[in-house]
């Protein structure tokens, strides 16, 4: 089979039968146009001509150009995977990368605000509001479910109407994989989606172009649903004067919630569940948060440390 036809094939089976998320989708779809080029430049447009030499040759090139840890395992494990669905297909008779090998990933720890720095933000956002601005209601909505639930930013922007409950304060999301899971949120985070469904939403939805509906909760300016990259602008430029490292996108504030539920005594797997993790281990980075930070209030306080 032509690699190019396989590799459409593959990404369909993974929508179709594993019903991985259009994120994942695009990760694997560009490790596989990465490894098509390359494959391509050697005069090789068969997919039984891919073999572990091959693969190794591509890892190496990319490794070569710079790429990180994170990104060469990351494509190891799309060609392993490619590999493998291969060889179940009868489409080339043995798994050419079951033997591929790539460097394992730095394990970096994920940024975590502290309390006065995430209060800090909730009250600028809220100041934002007297004016009964539509965005900057939507905007403190936005921050304080984020925070509140432990969402990803996939999850925020597809949540519909339908799917707060706000009488018992929670939200059912759709998360990796398809898994549907609802999800608590606070008082603060309630009167905040109240105030922005009731003033906010309805100024932003009539501003639709052709009087088009959409059921999303949360609305851009021309009020169409939200995308992704808006609220990364959001976060990334709340987070700008933040003290701290790391990343500035919405994944901070999943991390921040996560990790203060921890230090107020939440139980693992509860938290667990709450960001719906299909891996206990996954959960478990937060509890090294908790300990290096813990570590570095005693190296600060202690007389001896």
């Amino acid at each position: 089979m032509q690699l190019a036809r396989a590799i459409d094939d593959f990404v369909s089976f993974l929508v179709g039968e594993r019903g991985y998320s259009p994120h994942t989708v695009r990760a694997y779809r560009s490790d596989l146009a990465a490894l098509a080029s390359f494959a391509e430049q050697r005069a090789i447009d068969e997919s039984d001509e891919v073999t572990l030499e091959v693969y190794r040759d591509w890892l190496w090139a990319a490794s070569q150009s710079g790429l990180s840890k994170a990104t060469l395992a990351r494509r190891s494990a799309t060609a392993k995977s490619f590999s493998a669905w291969l060889s179940r297909g009868n489409e080339q008779t043995v798994d050419a990368a079951a033997r591929l090998r790539a460097p394992k990933p730095d394990r970096s720890l994920p940024r975590v605000l502290s309390r006065d720095a995430m209060d800090g933000v909730l009250d600028s956002l809220v100041a934002r509001t007297l004016d009964g601005e539509p965005v900057a209601l939507r905007d403190l909505a936005i921050v304080e479910l984020l925070y509140a639930s432990a969402l990803r930013v996939s999850e925020l922007v597809g949540i519909d109407t339908g799917d707060l409950d706000l009488d018992r304060r929670t939200v059912r999301v759709l998360g990796k994989g398809n898994k549907e899971r609802v999800v608590p949120f606070g008082q603060p985070a309630h009167l905040a989606l109240v105030d922005y469904l009731q003033r906010g939403r309805p100024a932003l939805a009539a501003r639709a172009s052709g009087g088009s509906h959409s059921s999303a909760v949360y609305l851009g300016a021309r009020g169409a649903r939200l995308g992704t990259r808006s609220v990364y602008a959001l976060v990334s430029k709340l987070l700008l004067d933040v003290p701290g490292s790391g990343p500035e996108g919405p994944h901070a504030f999943r991390h921040t919630a996560a990790t203060h539920l921890l230090d107020g005594g939440a139980d693992l797997r509860a938290v667990q569940e709450m960001l719906g993790h299909a891996s206990l281990g996954t959960t478990q980075i937060y509890t090294h948060v908790t300990t290096e930070r813990l570590r570095e209030t005693y190296r600060q306080a202690h007389p001896r440390a």
